[in-house]
């Protein structure tokens, strides 16, 4: 071959390669939204409805307006949820193949332009102080191993006055979850700060706290003190 030829066959190459891959995304995205149609499913038998759920936890935190962060985006579900309704936010997660999948979940719905993704470690995040309006953590404190250090990362990169929405499993919901993994043939590991502890740690730190709940979910709602002036 050529120089010429591999010139001429690079572009073609690289366009058989380009497409491998999109089909291998597509492939993957829809096995992740199979998964999550068996789960919603089996969700939705013990009456546990993720979209109401959702939905739930945005009705709690309003009003919302600035910048919004997201502390965990997992596949981005909550993201997209976010997203549809016109929010603009920057997600990170700690993991790059929760946010691959994320990254493709947003282009699916054509949201990708209204959410940036990052990988962050939420023990010590890039972010300036003071640099969100609004924060949500949405099932994410029962996986936490050092709950204390992510907490104070997030109050420190919220803006004074800002919203704190931190939402998890109630003990109905873990348990649920617990007995759904079983079934699963797994375990779902639950880690021992809860939210009565997070709710006491962030009113000591001078947090207003709401607490709004469903039968399977816990939503605070933590108000940042306003900078005295």
């Amino acid at each position: 071959m050529t120089e010429k030829d591999r010139e001429n066959s690079a572009p073609e190459s690289t366009l058989a390669q380009d497409k491998n891959n999109a089909a291998r995304d597509e492939a993957e995205l829809s096995e992740v939204a199979e998964h999550l149609e068996r789960r919603r499913k089996i969700y939705l038998s013990y009456g546990y409805d993720l979209e109401a759920e959702r939905q739930a936890i945005i009705r709690a935190a309003q009003p919302l307006s600035g910048l919004i962060l997201e502390a965990g985006t997992g596949k981005g579900h909550f993201a997209v949820n976010l997203a549809r309704l016109g929010y603009k936010l920057v997600s990170f997660d700690c993991s790059e193949e929760q946010l691959r999948i994320a990254r493709m979940n947003l282009e699916r719905h054509g949201l990708a332009h209204l959410v940036e993704l990052v990988q962050e470690n939420g023990e010590n995040l890039s972010f300036a102080d003071g640099s969100f309006e609004a924060i949500f953590s949405v099932n994410m404190v029962h996986h936490l191993k050092n709950t204390h250090q992510v907490l104070s990362e997030l109050i420190r990169v919220l803006k004074p006055g800002g919203k704190l929405i931190i939402s998890d499993f109630s003990p109905e919901g873990l348990a649920m979850m617990a007995e759904v993994h079983r079934l699963e043939g797994d375990e779902h590991e639950v880690a021992p700060v809860g939210l009565e502890e997070v709710e006491k740690f962030l009113k000591e730190k001078g947090f207003e706290v709401t607490r709004t709940r469903t039968k399977f979910q816990i939503t605070l709602v933590c108000k940042k003190p306003a900078e005295k002036s």
